[in-house]
């Protein structure tokens, strides 16, 4: 039912640089790249970042994230390494979350600007 989503960034070019190594890990190309945006997908661009360079990071605690699918448990952590390596924290570590589904493997990240992101895929058996 979701479109696409999008978040707010400071630095168009650092925030460009960093989701391209972490979305890349979940199979998504930058498919759109203007002055004050650029947009990821598979097929059309369905995760944006837009320029808001008076903006003040995002609170730890404010509750949201975007979660994206990945393939595999290999591709989980990719996705988490890519972001450390790329200028973004870890906010979850790649492994199971035992609260959810036995089989949910996740991690989760902040990008630069705080922005809360988790790539899930779901094990076999």
């Amino acid at each position: 039912m979701i479109d696409h989503v999008s978040v707010s960034v400071r630095d168009l070019s650092l925030a460009t640089t960093f989701y391209d190594a972490v979305l890349h890990t979940l199979g998504y190309q930058r498919l759109d790249t203007r002055p004050q945006t650029a947009g990821w997908g598979k097929k059309y661009s369905d995760f944006w970042i837009n320029l808001r360079p008076d903006m003040t990071a995002v609170p730890p605690d404010s509750g949201v994230h975007i979660c994206l699918r990945a393939t595999s448990k290999e591709a989980v952590i990719a996705f988490h390494a890519a972001a450390l390596a790329n200028g973004g924290s870890s906010d979850g570590a790649p492994g199971p979350r035992k609260d959810d589904d036995p089989r949910y493997y996740a991690a989760f990240i902040r990008d630069p600007d705080g922005n809360r992101l988790e790539a899930v895929t779901f094990l076999d058996g």
